[in-house]
């Protein structure tokens, strides 16, 4: 047994193609518009936004006569006035690893605006098991003894598999050892820790930072996605700062008046 804790890694992000946006600015009569944006992912919401209103600057609409200048205090509006759709453009891509099968059950349960690419157990052959254990349980002895056991009994038992229907002697075709594979994973525990790839728009990692760091969620998923949410308020201040953040049980909750935008 090899325990591990959860872990985020952000390994890409929504770009601006500026060639193509000054082309459309100088289309609709406002080649001079700045935007003080610090990433493209703050970038596109208020692109979009200002572009239902045409509210590059006055005059362009008649019906505008005041635009609001800087990123924050536009997107902090967007925040305010819940028009989220524009929140649905920037795409973050992440990767959760030494997350559980419970973990991943409970994330794929959010499927509007996601993308998910998960380690396949039928192809990827496990030996030992990684494990994460929370701290009240750590702390619990006897039930660390007994978990350890239970643990090493399925190890033993992959690695009897493995041997059993000869999967490392030379000569053995991956169809072979993708079959025997998918019956061993059979005898993992949900608990074990795995791989997963998650893309999801900012609208979306609003909602479920909201729902997964709420104390009635799942605690694992909590755990994972209080890092989610710190990651995005460092990094994109201007759609995440409306978040206020409470410790319960030891987690962070994080709350914020502008719910579900």
């Amino acid at each position: 047994m090899k325990p591990v804790e959860p872990k985020v890694f952000i390994i890409g992000e929504s770009q601006n193609d500026n060639e193509g946006f000054r082309a459309y600015l100088k289309h609709v009569g406002a080649p001079d518009w700045n935007s003080d944006a610090g990433t493209a992912v703050e970038l596109l919401p208020e692109e979009y936004g200002r572009l239902c209103y045409r509210s590059w600057e006055p005059g362009l609409n008649p019906n505008v006569t005041k635009v609001r200048e800087g990123s924050e205090p536009y997107l902090a509006h967007i925040l305010e006035v819940r028009h989220g759709s524009v929140l649905e453009h920037p795409f973050v891509n992440f990767i959760f690893a030494d997350v559980s099968r419970v973990f991943t059950h409970e994330l794929v349960r959010h499927r509007v605006g996601v993308a998910v690419s998960q380690e396949s157990l039928r192809f990827v052959r496990v030996d030992d098991l990684p494990f994460w254990f929370p701290e009240w349980a750590r702390q619990d002895e006897e039930l660390m003894t007994q978990c350890k056991i239970i643990l090493q009994t399925l190890e033993v038992h992959q690695y009897w598999m493995a041997r059993r229907f000869g999967l490392d002697k030379k000569g053995v075709n991956f169809e072979e050892k993708k079959h025997k594979t998918s019956f061993m994973r059979r005898f993992l525990p949900q608990g074990m820790a795995t791989t997963i790839g998650w893309s999801a728009n900012v609208r979306t990692i609003r909602w479920v930072i909201e729902t997964r760091t709420d104390p009635g969620a799942e605690e694992e998923i909590r755990f994972v996605f209080g890092k989610v949410a710190k990651m995005m308020q460092e990094r994109y201040p201007n759609l995440f700062k409306d978040y206020e953040v409470e410790m319960v049980d030891g987690l962070p909750w994080y709350k914020t008046q502008n719910s579900k935008v």
